[in-house]
């Protein structure tokens, strides 16, 4: 708060007022007015100090129930509490600092009961950064209690757009204690996991990527529909819904497409991406086009091989001929998502870019350069463009 200390001119004040040249000799009552008057001056500062010292008293007991004036013990819950509230200690965060975040979310019932409790346990110097899981309307010592034990402390786990389902639950046992076998049960129970109606029953694309906080007591089915409810979450932010009817499509082949673009257009910004959507839409909907309605994509089918080549093999695309995934030999889209979108790849499926291509080809897999071609001709120079990066970069092709 900016200083505002008022330094007015005194000059001409009352307090200060004296003759600019001697004055005739007065009788001594005179000099008893002039004290008269300083004393006429100061009362009114002095009424003023009273007022600021004595309002600041009690602004003070409205406003921290920890002031040394306080009369009898902090605001406190009498516990146990209920729901579940995470809670985050960061490096550095003094009880003080602590106390107040609590008292935010509401665990606490005052920020004085939280310090009080934590003073007064000597466990509470050893509550480390962490994430924790702490109920709302708790007792305060109880809170420092759990903090200091750290029985509850959660754990990280983050995973970035373009996985699939299998690539995820990989993830989740790795670095989580449920099981493969427990979060293949959970996948196989669509509506225990919040599976909306248009995911046809399969988790692929609906498994929101991100950061998480998940618990030791946490299982299978909680951790799953944190996930789905994130995707649900971002598919109304989006208008997933509203772009399905408008562009003729149901919900699931948007979320579909959004999967094809990420899957396809990882590096590209999305702009980049738009335009990825809009050849996608070209090929579907544009009779005649040069693709005759096959999309022709590399990564539905590396989706099937469980493979991310970069440039296929005819070898590797008749190796699963039968796959209706295999959008070179199946035309339109795929039954459903091959991975999880981000937020900008749905975007692009709800709002391609316009324009005529039919083409397009990831010329620098480093950078993800991408250009577009309405024209075989066209498309034909650039493939021949990533034939040479890819004689030169051979690791990455």
């Amino acid at each position: 708060m900016p200083d505002h200390d008022d330094h007015g001119d005194t000059h001409g004040s009352p307090l200060f007022d004296e003759p600019a040249a001697a004055a005739p000799a007065r009788p001594r009552s005179s000099g008893g007015r002039r004290r008269g008057r300083r004393r006429s001056g100061c009362l009114p500062i002095l009424v003023v100090l009273t007022i600021v010292v004595v309002g600041g008293w009690f602004f003070v007991r409205s406003i921290d129930l920890s002031n040394p004036f306080a009369d009898g013990p902090a605001e406190d819950f009498p516990g146990p509490g209920s729901g579940a509230v995470t809670f985050t200690v960061s490096a550095g965060d003094s009880i003080s600092v602590q106390a107040r975040n609590l008292a935010d979310l509401g665990v606490v019932a005052s920020s004085a009961a939280y310090v009080e409790a934590a003073e007064a346990d000597a466990a509470a110097s050893t509550i480390q950064e962490g994430v924790y899981q702490v109920r709302e309307e708790m007792k305060a010592a109880d809170v420092v209690d759990l903090l200091a034990g750290g029985t509850t402390r959660g754990a990280s786990f983050t995973f970035t757009a373009g996985k699939t389902v299998d690539e995820i639950v990989g993830l989740l046992v790795q670095d989580t204690d449920v099981t493969r076998k427990q979060l293949n049960a959970a996948l196989a129970d669509p509506a225990a996991i919040g599976l909306p109606e248009a995911a046809e029953g399969s988790a692929e694309g609906y498994l929101s990527p991100g950061s998480y906080v998940f618990f030791p007591e946490d299982d299978a089915v909680t951790i799953l529909s944190a996930m789905v409810a994130r995707s649900v979450q971002t598919f109304d932010e989006v208008g997933l819904a509203a772009a399905a009817e408008r562009l003729g499509y149901s919900e699931h082949d948007l979320v579909t497409i959004a999967s094809l673009v990420q899957a396809e257009g990882s590096l590209l910004d999305e702009p980049g991406k738009a335009k990825i959507a809009r050849v996608i839409y070209n090929r579907l909907e544009i009779p005649g086009n040069p693709s005759a309605g096959f999309l022709q994509l590399d990564a539905t089918v590396n989706y099937v091989l469980g493979e991310k080549v970069a440039k296929l093999t005819f070898a590797q695309i008749d190796a699963v001929a039968d796959s209706p995934y295999n959008t070179y030999k199946t035309k339109g889209l795929p039954p459903g998502p091959i991975a999880t979108p981000s937020a900008d790849a749905l975007e692009a499926a709800l709002n391609p870019a316009k324009g005529p291509w039919f083409y397009y080809v990831t010329v620098n897999l480093r950078t993800g350069e991408t250009k577009f071609a309405t024209t075989p001709e066209e498309f034909s120079v650039i493939e021949a463009e990533f034939d040479e990066y890819c004689a030169t970069q051979s690791d990455r092709c």
